[in-house]
């Protein structure tokens, strides 16, 4: 296993979002999407070269909470808000309803999700009470969510492996990641199995004390490269974690701040490891140590990635 400090990263935007997530690079525009999911708004930024900004970044507010986006064939974006799945066509511009949310969005919305390989909208839902694993991991089918998974109380992790036949998904609050294999002709998922186990949060584990028991975080947001590496974010573990597609801790990426969500692999070259990040409910300790919470973060990999998924109506 190997080990990168956080001297390698460097930041990419300034002003912080609340709570972000859901990061894609979309190669046509040279530009970084992501959605700031308390702040409810997307946003995207032009990128030069490899991580130099380039601009200002241009915000979309949008009526509720963003889960998650993906870039649609043709232009635009599909959205999951906590009510639906929405596309939009032009950005900023009017949104299109596809499918209600089937479920009570009072107590529950969308999260983490992306389009398969086939051009497939998925997206998990959470349970906002978070006391039972009632998150559903959804596939858009026409107008109708078609439930694919479930047990879950935050869904994150989502990724397919480089050569399609395994599905990664993982439960936030039950520190688990897992897999299936995939049938992507017939969209069908099969042979469950336990990817990873984190360790679950030391009782009485709180942000920078001194002794105590450490804590490497619970699963976040997700990516696979060209190689089939999957990279999790350790959300409250300050890392980001690489593993075979085996199951095996390949190497631990050490961020700059302690809630990494989500990686995402873009640039140019597909070389450069995007990091979104939460500031919401943080100590203010915490943010004057890492001021950068929030803000997207990059750095760049030997191994390049695979190109985003184009969502095809």
């Amino acid at each position: 296993m190997t080990q990168q400090t956080i001297s390698h990263w460097h930041l990419v935007t300034t002003e912080p979002d609340g709570l972000s997530e859901s990061p894609f690079w979309h190669p046509q525009e040279n530009r970084l999407y992501w959605v700031d999911i308390p702040g409810r708004r997307l946003a995207r930024l032009s990128i030069q070269g490899q991580m130099q900004a380039q601009g200002p970044v241009e915000y979309w507010p949008v009526p509720e909470e963003p889960g998650c986006i993906a870039p649609v064939q043709g232009g635009g974006l599909i959205i999951a808000l906590r009510d639906g799945i929405y596309l939009g066509k032009t950005w900023g511009g009017p949104l299109q309803l596809l499918a209600e949310a089937p479920y009570d969005t009072t107590r529950v919305r969308f999260n983490d999700g992306k389009c398969d390989p086939l051009g497939r909208f998925w997206a998990g839902s959470m349970y906002e009470p978070r006391d039972k694993a009632d998150g559903v991991l959804y596939c858009l089918n026409g107008h109708v969510l078609q439930p694919m998974m479930d047990r879950a109380t935050v869904a994150n992790g989502l990724a397919w492996s480089p050569d399609r036949t395994t599905l990664y998904w993982s439960c936030t609050g039950s520190h688990q990641v897992r897999a299936w294999d995939w049938d992507a002709a017939n969209n069908r998922l099969s042979n469950e199995r336990l990817f990873h186990q984190a360790q679950a949060k030391p009782a009485g584990w709180t942000w920078g004390q001194a002794t105590g028991p450490r804590y490497g975080g619970r699963p976040d947001g997700a990516t696979v490269d060209s190689l089939g590496h999957y990279y999790s974010a350790m959300y409250e573990g300050k890392r980001i974690v690489q593993f075979s597609p085996q199951g095996q801790v390949l190497a631990e990426l050490e961020t700059p701040v302690q809630c990494p969500t989500m990686p995402c692999l873009g640039g140019e070259d597909l070389k450069t490891l995007f990091i979104t990040s939460s500031r919401q409910g943080r100590s203010e300790a915490e943010l004057t140590a890492m001021p950068g919470s929030g803000c997207i973060w990059a750095m760049r990999v030997d191994v390049p990635g695979l190109p985003v998924n184009f969502y095809k109506a």
